[in-house]
């Protein structure tokens, strides 16, 4: 790798890679903006940000969602121009599945997509608008989930499709950076360019001038496995009263959210700037992991104007090239002895550097709930959690404590098919549990009570079973 390399080297190096992508249908924008990823990481860039970059915020640099009662009417007019859109690309991989992860069943039988399709409808009902929902997915989750919301015969508009899809990007080789081949499994050799993407898939599908024309002016983005990002009327109004291009909300950084991406101010313009882990140089990592010092997480909560965003992307790609973020993989994940690759990706969020007028807001934890690993969809399942009327997901308001801190042993408890099998009757009860944390291998049986702060170890290689009604208060050890 070379700061210097000749242009003529770097056109050379790339037609393999523009090839590549010409021959799967990849729009030529596209193809643009990663040969300028690619041209970059040929000349040495790893798309790090640096302390000599970056300052931390403080809370009076941003505002706060508890101040915005008065924004509420403005946002009870402008949501006749906006739109909920969820970011529906990812598997869940990481939990055993091959399908959609949004059609994990998360509470009293319903799955991700149950509960926002039920959202989006009792927001139109109240306010008497349409409101379209509209999906970004990938090719792996898109036949699925348009399938299964087809049940829900009233949320499909019929002037806006229902998705969209996410483009993808060829992995890298790393020991000399020409594109990889994989034929035991040709789809390995590609990877999802990260949420980043959202921004040039509306425009070349089509979907941004879609809803453009049909005079939407505002969209509301989150992930779909976080049942607290619903649409608010008070954000709203603030992010269209004050004209903004783009606005993040941030939360504050819990021990949780230390390997999360946090907000910083770019020390050369003043401007905000996100940062994610893979973007911080090793040496720093544990200033980056010091939630005293960056204070404030990116809940992927985004608010854009969409007329801002396709203004901003008339002047081609160059307008638009969010920071990189470099992450070292196998080309095959599940195989350790496959070779090494670079993923280039882009976070949805890194917007905020890019335009002019660009905001954070601080908003309240609630308004972060998803779903990363098994421990979290035990939380939902049990009755820690409860549904509202309006299909909102909240704390169990008989609940004294916070939010519950689970630990469970990945070695059980990973895969939704063994957290199904030892909790096949049901999540006990853990309204009154402060804390649980399970290793080993556990069952349980039906209407157990767990209160307290509860540690529950199995030395045994053989399972351990806790009994029909059985109420823990204290640690149990089984040998």
């Amino acid at each position: 790798m070379c700061a210097d390399i000749r242009e003529s080297e770097l056109k050379e190096r790339f037609l393999p890679f523009e090839g590549k992508m010409a021959d799967e249908g990849i729009p030529h924008l596209v193809i643009d903006q990663f040969r300028r990823y690619y041209e970059d990481l040929v000349r040495g860039e790893k798309g790090l940000l640096s302390r000599r970059d970056i300052a931390s915020i403080e809370e009076a640099d941003i505002a706060d969602m508890k101040a915005l009662e008065g924004f509420t009417e403005q946002g009870s007019h402008a949501i006749k121009e906006s739109v909920v859109i969820k970011l529906n690309g990812g598997l869940g991989t990481s939990m055993g599945l091959s399908k959609a992860k949004s059609l994990i069943e998360v509470k009293d039988g319903l799955c991700f997509l149950d509960i926002i399709a039920r959202q989006t409808m009792t927001y139109r009902d109240t306010f008497g608008v349409e409101l379209p929902l509209v999906l970004m997915n990938s090719f792996k989750t898109d036949e699925d989930s348009r399938h299964y919301l087809a049940r829900y015969t009233d949320l499909v508009s019929t002037d806006i499709p229902l998705s969209f899809l996410q483009h993808k990007f060829p992995k890298v080789l790393t020991e000399d950076l020409s594109p990889c081949y994989w034929p035991r499994d040709p789809d390995c050799e590609w990877n999802p360019p990260g949420h980043g993407d959202i921004y040039l898939a509306l425009i070349t599908s089509g979907m941004l001038d879609a809803l453009i024309d049909k005079g939407y002016t505002y969209a509301f983005i989150s992930n779909s496995d976080n049942l607290g990002a619903i649409m608010d009327e008070a954000l709203l109004g603030y992010f269209a009263s004050h004209d903004h291009p783009f606005m993040i909300e941030v939360a504050d950084r819990t021990d949780a959210d230390r390997k999360g991406g946090h907000l910083a101010r770019v020390r050369k313009t003043g401007g905000l700037v996100l940062r994610e882990i893979a973007q911080c140089p090793e040496e720093e990592l544990d200033e980056f992991q010091d939630i005293t010092l960056y204070r404030f997480f990116n809940t992927n909560n985004i608010w854009i104007n969409l007329i801002s965003i396709k203004d901003r992307l008339k002047g081609g790609i160059e307008g638009f090239t969010l920071p990189m973020i470099v992450n070292p993989k196998r080309i095959d994940p599940t195989d350790d002895t496959s070779p090494e690759v670079y993923q280039i990706e882009t976070a949805m969020g890194s917007a905020i550097s890019i335009f002019q007028n660009a905001a954070a807001i601080k908003v309240p934890r609630t308004r972060f709930s998803p779903v990363k690993k098994s421990q979290d969809l035990l939380a939902l399942w049990s009755d820690c959690y409860v549904m509202t009327a309006d299909s909102r997901i909240i704390l169990n308001p008989a609940r004294r404590f916070g939010p519950l801190r689970i630990d469970l042993d990945d070695a059980y408890y990973k895969r939704i098919d063994q957290l199904q099998e030892r909790f096949a009757h049901g999540a006990p009860s853990l309204v009154a549990c402060k804390s649980l944390s399970i290793k080993g291998n556990v069952y349980f049986g039906r209407g157990i009570v767990v209160k307290g702060e509860v540690c529950i170890v199995n030395h045994s290689t053989r399972k351990a079973y806790i009994p029909d009604g059985t109420m823990i208060t204290k640690d149990l050890i089984y040998r």
